[in-house]
């Protein structure tokens, strides 16, 4: 698996934090639900003790008793023969809040009402479909016409002194207004006005009178001929008992309801006389006002609250009206939904008279509470971690390019045969794989270097050991045939003077090697450079007196911690490789000096240069510049100073330096103060 997808399966591994969160939100959001199920099962039960004593003496409405359910009004309503005013009406669906009866016979008309009342007046809206009006003759009363009775029986338990039932009948000569005529006097009662209209397949009356008084009993019958067929009614005998919005009631359950709740009262026949809600405190904040951050959060959280719902048990469909709820369908308790596809939290109490209390509490109220602040957490983590990926899929691809590119490089540096054939450009990043081709830069580099240098010395040593091998073996050859003892004598000598070269040659080789092993083993001890370094060089003076070796620096004042014998080791080094390269005569100074960086121990020779460009470090083993110079020197002798300075803490280097008007080269040995 190469770096790219290690990083994408790294960073998939964080989309586990918001996957836990998700848990979090689930396991907060079912626990907050059994807590809320609690307290709303509590609320129900002392909102039930509410309505139950406001509703002692109220009979309740069973099951199969006719009522007219009266809506409370909110506004005025025009008495002008529509029903475009009444509360609930829609235009596409203009009957679906109407309460209906049928003829006896299906193929006859069909009597729709609506009422309300603003606890004044109340107003009917009655509706006959399909049948075309016949009106009233006034010329001609016997002749048949369409007609409304209306009966109203007042509350048996009112106090009024007059029970006795009212009857009204309402007919008019041509659409338009008119007033309701006592049935028992046929006079006009003016308290009872409205009007009638042609609708497209009928005719509809809107009616204003009076507000009864409690639960009292209406009922009315539209009538076309004399004949019962001829007529369609409410129940009669007994009237439909007018039910309405218990405002006292409702007044009580708004103070005790929490926000996102909804309370209704429910007659055992399913007519709602009771229904109150509280909004939910936090409402959708507007689209323009927020930031594009607030926009993703937003979003975020509705996706929570859809996988929220995901996980949600199945809830219960709940069919309901605006004034009717079929109870028989209705759950104890659990979730329901709504057919606007809200959600809520249902339970139910019984109450005074076999009545029903329903209190819902909203879903989205409680999603409200678990994951708004923890939604948006997630949510900013989540997008945090969707940026962080992508930024370490970029990393990872130009990570995964650096590293390619420096294969390949290296790759092209060696031949199929091993051979070193060109270079690794250098990096100017700064960071570890910067260093690293850095580094193999310079691998390369010693590489190539190492590899001519390896080249050449089996020439040069196959040189320097054919000069000695083959005085050697002529020196034996000529010993044979030598006559006289002197002869022998000088054979044997110049053969003994070959076997020394040959033996120097592989003591040459081998002191380096043995230099490294010998300074795991060398005890470092306190000494004062500059007194090693002035008695060796005058030391080196005393045994050339073919160069002016010389000593620039203080003669006491620089301790150090090392191998004294190590130090003088490599000035013999150094003053050798100077003498080498200086003439008979000229000059090299051993300095020693307080540097930034430490102590400073320099050799200088007169009359030479290194190349501008040698293409190895000379400080490496096998490398020699002596072209030609000094045979059987095999290029140790750098070696061994850098071995000796690293034993030190120390770092050598070399350069061409013009010092006192003299040109020559000076080698350098830093010594950092933690030697010194």
């Amino acid at each position: 698996m190469n770096l790219k997808r290690q990083l994408l399966v790294a960073s998939l591994l964080m989309l586990l934090i918001p996957w836990a969160g998700l848990q979090f939100v689930l396991e907060l959001d079912a626990a907050l639900r059994q807590q809320a199920r609690q307290q709303l099962q509590d609320q129900a039960g002392r909102l039930a003790e509410t309505a139950g004593d406001l509703m002692i003496g109220l009979p309740a409405v069973a099951p199969g008793e006719p009522a007219i359910y009266v809506e409370p009004l909110t506004g005025a309503i025009n008495l002008d023969g529509y029903g475009d005013d009444w509360p609930g009406y829609r235009e596409e669906d203009p009957l679906s809040n109407w309460q209906s009866i049928s003829t006896p016979d299906s193929g006859g008309p069909t009597l729709y009402w609506q009422a309300a009342t603003d606890q004044q007046h109340l107003y009917l809206l009655i509706r006959v479909s399909p049948r075309r009006a016949v009106f009233f003759n006034p010329g001609n009363a016997e002749q048949p016409h369409d007609r409304l009775r209306l009966w109203l029986k007042p509350d048996t338990q009112s106090v009024a002194p007059d029970e006795s039932t009212l009857s009204w009948l309402i007919r008019t000569p041509a659409p338009g207004q008119l007033y309701g005529l006592i049935e028992s006097s046929m006079k006009p009662d003016y308290r009872v006005s409205g009007f009638w209209q042609s609708t497209g397949d009928g005719w509809q009356v809107e009616l204003k009178l009076p507000m009864p008084a409690g639960r009292s009993r209406l009922g009315f019958a539209a009538r076309w001929g004399d004949s019962p067929e001829m007529a369609v009614a409410t129940p009669t005998r007994p009237l439909p008992i007018m039910l309405s919005r218990n405002l006292v009631l409702e007044r009580q359950l708004e103070a005790r309801l929490n926000p996102g709740q909804r309370a209704r009262l429910v007659e055992p026949a399913g007519w709602v006389i009771a229904a109150q809600r509280l909004a939910a405190t936090a409402s959708d904040p507007e689209f323009d006002s927020l930031s594009p951050l607030q926009v993703i959060e937003q979003i975020s959280l509705n996706a929570l609250r859809g996988l929220i719902r995901i996980y949600l048990p199945e809830p219960t469909t709940l069919t309901t009206g605006s004034h009717r709820i079929d109870i028989t369908g209705l759950p104890r308790e659990g979730l329901v939904s709504h057919p606007d596809d809200s959600i809520w939290l249902l339970t139910t109490r019984p109450v005074f008279g076999g009545r029903t209390l329903i209190l819902e509490q909203s879903l989205d109220q409680l999603l409200t509470l678990s994951g708004s602040t923890l939604g948006s957490v997630i949510a900013r983590s989540t997008l945090i971690i969707v940026a962080l990926t992508l930024v370490l899929l970029g990393y990872a691809s130009w990570l995964s390019w650096r590293i390619t590119r420096l294969q390949r490089a290296v790759s092209a540096s060696i031949d199929e045969d091993g051979r070193i054939t060109g270079t690794v450009p250098d990096s100017r990043a700064r960071d570890e794989l910067g260093q690293l081709q850095r580094h193999f830069s310079r691998m390369v580099d010693r590489l190539h270097g190492y590899n001519r240098y390896l080249e050449s010395f089996s020439r040069r040593l196959s040189h320097e050991l054919k000069t000695p091998v083959a005085v050697v073996r002529s020196s034996l050859e000529n010993l044979s045939h030598c006559e006289s003892e002197d002869e022998r004598r000088q054979y044997i000598e110049r053969a003994a003077s070959a076997t020394e070269r040959l033996r120097q040659i592989l003591h040459g080789m081998s002191e380096a090697a043995r230099l490294e092993q010998s300074l795991d083993l060398a005890d470092k001890e306190p000494f004062d450079l500059a007194e090693v370094t002035a008695e060796a060089t005058a030391a080196y003076q005393a045994l050339d007196s073919n160069h002016q070796i010389r000593y620039a620096g203080p003669k006491t004042g620089c301790p150090i911690t090392g191998s004294p014998e190590l130090m003088v080791q490599l000035l013999d080094k150094l003053v050798d490789n100077a003498r080498d390269f200086t003439p008979e005569g000229g000059l090299i100074e051993v300095g020693l000096e307080h540097t930034t960086d430490g102590l400073c121990l320099s050799v200088f020779n007169q009359d030479s240069a290194l190349p501008e460009t040698t293409g190895t470090d000379i400080f490496s083993p096998f490398v020699s510049l002596r072209e030609g110079q000094a045979q059987g020197h095999l290029g140790q002798g750098l070696l061994i100073v850098s071995l000796i300075a690293d034993y030190h803490g120390g770092r050598v280097d070399a350069e061409n330096r013009t010092q006192g008007g003299i040109d020559g080269v000076c080698f350098r040995v830093i010594i950092p103060p933690t030697h010194s």
